[in-house]
């Protein structure tokens, strides 16, 4: 039986390495996610004791399997998981940015003050994604989403950037297998597909090309 992990910077660090400054910001962000929860609902109720394992190390997991990506876009990101996670982890990384794609005001002012708060380098665009990506020229090495849309959708959404040559990268949950096979419907889908090591049952989808039939 799989030990459970410690509700706190140690379930991130079960993942990868966690500097102390990353730790800090890591506790702010956590701290102020509970806050804002009792003010506009940023996660699931039922997963707020468990914001350490269930969230930030589950969103560190994107940056593990990208480690040399600095110049990220995080679409559809809601409290901020997984690119705030990702900017934080990137924080003492020269050239590193995040940009998180959020369209509800009130989630882009969370991660906003979030972003002030921890000093990361974060920049929040309050659009909806097809706007962003359309007129989007900037380079990215990763784009990421994580409880945002099926595989099909996302690969609509990321397609414009993944062209230009960046990694996508995906959390998805049990259903991921029918998702992959409906996208197969519309796309020819390069991925690699990892094990995720917070919940048993998800997948961590790597696509490094993509090609819409």
């Amino acid at each position: 039986m799989t030990k459970p992990l410690p509700e706190s910077v140690e379930a991130v660090r079960s993942i990868l390495d966690v500097s102390r400054e990353s730790a800090e910001r890591l506790s702010i962000y956590v701290d102020l996610l509970r806050r804002w929860q009792k003010r506009i609902n940023l996660v699931s109720g039922k997963t707020v004791e468990n914001l350490w394992t269930r969230h930030v190390a589950d969103s560190a997991q994107a940056l593990a399997a990208t480690p040399h990506a600095k110049r990220w876009m995080d679409l559809g990101s809601g409290a901020g998981f997984p690119g705030i996670v990702t900017a934080i982890l990137l924080a003492e990384t020269p050239g590193a940015n995040v940009d998180l794609v959020e369209s509800d005001q009130r989630k882009a002012s969370f991660l906003r003050t979030v972003s002030r708060e921890t000093g990361i380098p974060a920049t929040v665009h309050v659009a909806r994604i097809e706007d962003v990506v359309a007129d989007w020229d900037a380079p990215v090495d990763a784009v990421s989403a994580r409880a945002l849309a099926s595989l099909s959708e996302l690969c609509g959404f990321a397609a414009p950037l993944v062209v230009q040559g960046a990694v996508a990268v995906f959390h998805k949950g049990r259903d991921f297998s029918r998702e992959l096979e409906e996208a197969n419907r519309f796309w020819i889908i390069d991925l690699v597909e990892k094990a995720s090591s917070i919940e048993p049952d998800s997948r961590i989808v790597v696509i490094r090309h993509l090609q819409r039939r």
